[in-house]
């Protein structure tokens, strides 16, 4: 009997590498490394990451974990563009949740979670009709959404608002996992966001970008 060969290390096409602290989420304000793929097929209107719609390399997954191991952090970002536009994003989740890394997983939600593996946490951005990218969510994956899981709604003004709360309320989302409501940063006063927040007891969990606090006009590597 022949000996199995070794699966070939997957290829990513990569936008960048960093080392950061996390500015959104459950876990904001920890160390987080960031892997931020190329591409993806959305064009948002307030998209503050257009760089990495086609800026990258073709890198092996190899090289990709060892470059991340070299951080002092176990936790991970795979993010971009759309990071699970990439086949090979999804072998690479599951080697890296092998390895003992916690994984969180990015995503404009418009494609289906169902190969992701269940160990990583599915940050998932449903579009508000401000974005002009509403009608391209993938619904089913609101139903696949973990407890472990975030659900992400960015919101530009007070008919956002206004969609997000009431799918909120359809779905039962607070239920199934946490629930964000994020100003887009420079257009909402997020004390107002606060105060809609309250005013009608939203079970949500308000966020800002926190790195756009603490770096004020750096747009890449934090």
């Amino acid at each position: 009997m022949q000996p199995s060969t070794p699966p070939v290390a997957a290829v990513l096409t990569v936008n960048e590498i960093f080392f950061s602290i996390q500015g959104e989420g459950t876990r904001a304000g920890l160390p987080c490394v960031f892997v931020r793929l190329t591409g993806c097929p959305l064009r948002c209107v307030w998209c503050d990451t257009a760089y990495a719609f086609h800026e990258g390399k073709k890198r092996h997954e190899d090289d990709v974990i060892a470059e991340v191991e070299a951080h002092p952090c176990r936790l991970l970002l795979l993010t971009g563009g759309e990071p699970l536009a990439q086949a090979a994003a999804f072998p690479f989740v599951a080697r890296l949740l092998d390895r003992g890394w916690q994984v969180l997983v990015e995503t404009s939600g418009h494609l289906p979670l169902d190969a992701l593996d269940p160990r990583a946490v599915a940050i998932v951005d449903v579009k508000t009709p401000a974005s002009g990218e509403s009608q391209r969510i993938h619904w089913p994956n609101l139903e696949r959404l973990k407890p472990t899981d975030e659900v992400k709604f960015i919101i530009n003004d007070r008919a956002d608002y206004e969609w997000s709360r009431a799918l909120v309320g359809e779905r039962g989302l607070a239920q199934r996992c946490t629930v964000l409501f994020s100003p887009v940063h420079g257009a909402l006063d997020p004390g107002l966001l606060a105060r809609w927040i309250l005013e009608d007891g939203v079970p949500a969990r308000l966020q800002v970008q926190l790195h756009k606090y603490l770096w004020p006009g750096v747009e890449r590597g934090v």
